[in-house]
């Protein structure tokens, strides 16, 4: 034990490379350093947002100090929860990455307005901005990660205020939801023909929420598509059972067969090209979402890095971690100290 403890201060997480920083380290003690005074939060904070019909709270949990990789986490849904992207807890503090957790607006852990004028992706872009703000996140620092819809989002984001941004990675979302429903047709295709007519008899009578409609998806797409683990984890389990179903119909249409929402036309493949940031975009073999589509993306911006996961489906970042965490582990420590390269 007397061996240990000093070790246990000492041990370096990571090496600093900029040039106010070089030859200085980050030890465990000051990662883990408390930043409430008084009463300590374990991270959590509820940060107040303005809207255009009153104030909000959004929840959010800091993860470590870092003061030049901080990142930030967008879930998709919309209006799932941040307990799915719990699995990066398991990766980035070892890694010394502050991590942040959020629940957007209408989120199960913040507050849930009914307003519905609230649900516009121009409205959750300027609440991510705020919640920078107030997280003190900025250029120097500010990695900005979402999946699925988090990361439509994070597009968004990135083309109007990429000036507060160091890197940007989006998992697992294409930039157009008309593309997004070709290829769902795609997959859908590929599906036996006895199920595919089941499917089309229940959705022609818009009985979605339907029972055994529900379970077809789940044991014939979502797990073949969506999270190929045996099991789902129990975060994975907690996010959907928490959904906000009314923000996720009123915007992304009523089943991931039937894209009918406020983001049915949503494309922005012609605005990629004004993108300048360093960017990884990521995407999986048997994701609902087409990785050669977002191979594509990387080429379109200005920094892009692609990462390919073979053995993982739209949440990679559980059914394929030995890809996943790998290559964005090593884009946030390339652009963290200068050695990124775009494609490479």
């Amino acid at each position: 034990m007397k061996q240990f403890i000093p070790f246990l201060l000492l041990i370096s997480l990571f090496s600093c490379q900029d040039n106010t920083t070089n030859n200085k380290t980050l030890t465990l003690q000051q990662y883990f350093a408390p930043k409430d005074s008084g009463v300590q939060m374990g991270g959590v904070k509820m940060i107040p947002v303005q809207t255009p019909v009153g104030n909000f709270k959004v929840w959010t949990k800091d993860i470590g100090n870092n003061p030049r990789i901080k990142v930030l986490l967008l879930h998709g849904g919309p209006a799932l929860t941040h307990e799915y992207m719990e699995c990066f807890e398991s990766f980035f503090p070892k890694e010394g990455f502050e991590m942040i957790e959020y629940d957007q607006l209408g989120s199960y852990y913040s507050d849930q307005p009914k307003d519905s004028s609230l649900w516009t992706t121009e409205r959750f872009v300027d609440e991510v901005e705020q919640v920078r703000k107030a997280l003190g996140l900025n250029k120097n620092n500010f990695y900005l990660l979402g999946n699925s819809w988090g990361g439509l989002l994070a597009m968004e984001y990135a083309l109007k205020y990429q000036e507060n941004l160091k890197g940007l990675i989006i998992c697992n979302m294409m930039a157009s939801i008309p593309d997004y429903e070709k290829y769902n047709g795609v997959l859908r295709a590929q599906m036996r023909k006895s199920l595919v007519d089941s499917l089309q008899a229940f959705e022609s009578k818009g009985l979605y929420k339907d029972p055994t409609y529900q379970q077809l998806v789940l044991n014939e797409y979502y797990n073949q598509h969506f999270c190929r683990l045996p099991n789902w984890p129990d975060a994975v389990n907690r996010s959907f059972a928490h959904v906000n179903n009314e923000i996720y119909v009123m915007m992304q249409g009523p089943s991931e067969f039937k894209t009918g929402g406020r983001l049915i036309t949503w494309d922005r493949k012609a605005d990629l090209k004004n993108i300048k940031v360093p960017t990884l975009t990521v995407g999986a073999r048997f994701d609902t979402m087409d990785p050669d589509h977002m191979k594509w993306m990387s080429t379109q911006v200005k920094q892009g890095r692609y990462l390919y996961c073979p053995e993982g489906s739209h949440l990679a970042m559980w059914d394929d971690q030995k890809h996943f965490y790998p290559g964005i582990i090593q884009f946030i420590n390339d652009v963290d100290n200068g050695s990124f390269k775009p494609g490479s």
